[in-house]
């Protein structure tokens, strides 16, 4: 390969870890900001029977009503009786031109709460509402006093613009993993059922992510 085609593939790789650095700083943030203001936060017993969850730090809502990509995040899974897994990267499409979550961008938060959503949250591709049924999630400190509709949602999602912290559907948006990142943060493209299920040790630069998720939240998931 000539030298120069090195070159420009090695700025390529630089360029790319320099974007997912501060996002991963982005995503611990804002998990942490939500999280640290229990009566205006995600509902602690929701954080301990989740089987996984997503952080989408500044979704793009002008891109989402015209279909295009716009949002990149990270998920994480239980591992048993060890706490959250290493991250993957997950990218968010689509949807309808009906969603409505205030301000230009916003940050979401996904919980998946069984292991039919998992494996769903895990394949390649999946669209909320359509192969797996998501819910706004409530806000506050129990979760017990929401409705039992709400209750069984296999996903619930929140949304924080402009200060307000909410629960948000997100119904007809699409969930993609995102090889490339995950070749950046790992060195290979490997896929997030692989990243998850293989027990692949946490890189350094998502350590605070996965101590914020772990520090939320008890360490085995709810049935």
């Amino acid at each position: 390969m000539p030298f120069r085609y090195l070159l420009l593939l090695t700025a390529v790789s630089l360029s790319a870890a320099e974007k997912i650095a501060p996002r991963i700083d982005e995503a611990t943030a804002v998990f942490q900001e939500i999280m640290a203001t229990p009566d205006r936060s995600i509902p602690q017993d929701l954080m301990d029977k989740s089987h996984c969850i997503v952080v989408v730090p500044g979704l793009k809502k002008g891109a989402f009503i015209i279909g295009a990509k716009y949002g990149k995040g990270y998920l994480s899974c239980r591992k048993a009786g060890a706490g959250w897994s290493a991250p993957g990267t997950v990218r968010v499409e689509g949807g309808s031109i009906g969603f409505q979550i205030g301000g230009s961008e916003s940050d979401v938060i996904m919980l998946v709460m069984n292991e039919r959503g998992a494996n769903k949250l895990l394949s390649s591709k999946f669209t909320l509402g359509g192969e797996g049924e998501v819910a706004a999630g409530p806000v506050g400190r129990e979760a017990t006093a929401q409705t039992d509709a709400r209750m069984h949602a296999e996903i619930l999602s929140w949304s924080r613009a402009r200060g307000v912290f909410a629960g948000i559907s997100l119904q007809g948006a699409t969930l993609r993993e995102d090889l490339d990142d995950n070749a950046v943060i790992y060195g290979k493209k490997i896929t997030n059922k692989e990243i998850v299920q293989s027990g692949m040790a946490i890189p350094p630069s998502a350590q605070p992510l996965i101590s914020a998720f772990n520090k939320y939240s008890s360490a085995k998931s709810g049935n």
